[in-house]
């Protein structure tokens, strides 16, 4: 079988996929993909991205063979991260942490970050511990997602001592009943819901499918899965971080960066302005690529240069 290997470009330069996907190896160490693997037109060996027992075999054999996570699962209709978009994220905010550390990445569980919506899958936490030895907190309004978090940090020891997860009882708030006037984060990340409303997830859905199959269909395959608070909330993508940020300033001193995914360029210019009442002192827009599309993260911080330079990694 012949097969062509193109460099993905569009992927940090620190990002381990930037060469695609060894499948032979992946194979090795993940049996179970072998069904789903197939050459393209384009002699590219790959897999179905619209089947979703496809993406997570892909991700059960990425996590073991790059990430030494034995074990990982996620329940059905949850959803099914692609971990290359993933990754980078968690590489983009470490420079960004970097640019306070004399361009050093502070790596250890002394840099603690909150994942606001860790979903069933815990992957940034994962992903964060695996590359930089990050501690990380998970926040969920969703019993059953926390509850699979659980299963996946018991059945892999070695993330024990360094994720925590905590339910968010009052899912109006996202920082309020979470962060505690001892705590301070380095960071906290977010991939926020980003529909209005389940009829519009479930359109785009619809839309991603077709595009990714060059067919038309009406009928819904979540292929990275998806619950409701996963996917959409009350005023969406923009109502949930402009909400966000007016909670971020309750907490100024306690988090060195704020951060989140945007993935709506037109959300920018409403956040801005919602930034600028709540007088942030700096505020950085790190475009990347996930997968297909492009999104950016959004970081800001109530900290001066000085307090800056002076935040303690270790």
């Amino acid at each position: 079988m012949s097969k062509t290997i193109i460099e993905k470009t569009n992927l940090h330069p620190r990002n381990l996929h930037r060469l695609g996907y060894n499948f032979e190896a992946l194979i090795a160490v993940c049996p179970e993909l072998e069904e789903f693997v197939n050459i393209n037109e384009h002699e590219i060996e790959t897999i179905d991205f619209s089947n979703p027992q496809a993406v997570k075999a892909l991700n059960k054999a990425l996590l073991i063979a790059d990430y030494d996570i034995q074990n990982w699962d996620i329940p059905e209709n949850y959803l099914c991260p692609p971990i290359p978009g993933r990754v980078d994220y968690i590489h983009y905010i470490a420079d960004l942490l970097a640019s306070n550390n004399n361009g050093i990445i502070p790596e250890g569980e002394n840099v603690q970050v909150l994942d606001i919506g860790v979903g069933a899958n815990c992957i940034y936490p994962i992903l964060g511990n695996s590359v930089y030895g990050w501690s990380f907190v998970g926040t969920e309004i969703d019993e059953k997602a926390i509850q699979n978090c659980k299963k996946i940090i018991e059945a892999n020891p070695k993330l024990m001592d360094f994720i925590s997860l905590q339910l968010q009882t009052e899912s109006r708030f996202i920082f309020k009943n979470i962060i505690t006037p001892e705590d301070r984060f380095s960071l906290t990340i977010c991939n926020p819901p980003f529909h209005n409303s389940q009829d519009e997830a479930t359109k785009s859905s619809i839309r991603k499918v077709n595009n990714l199959e060059n067919t038309r269909t009406t009928k819904p395959v979540l292929n990275f899965g998806g619950q409701n608070a996963e996917l959409w909330c009350e005023g969406g993508e923009l109502g949930f971080i402009t909400q966000m940020i007016f909670e971020s300033a309750k907490y100024p001193m306690q988090c060195l960066w704020f951060t989140t995914l945007v993935s709506k360029k037109e959300n920018l210019s409403s956040l801005y302005k919602t930034l600028n009442k709540v007088n942030v002192v700096e505020v950085k827009t790190i475009d990347m690529a996930q997968g297909q599309k492009t999104s950016r993260i959004l970081a800001w911080t109530f900290q001066s240069e000085a307090q800056q330079r002076n935040w303690k990694f270790e």
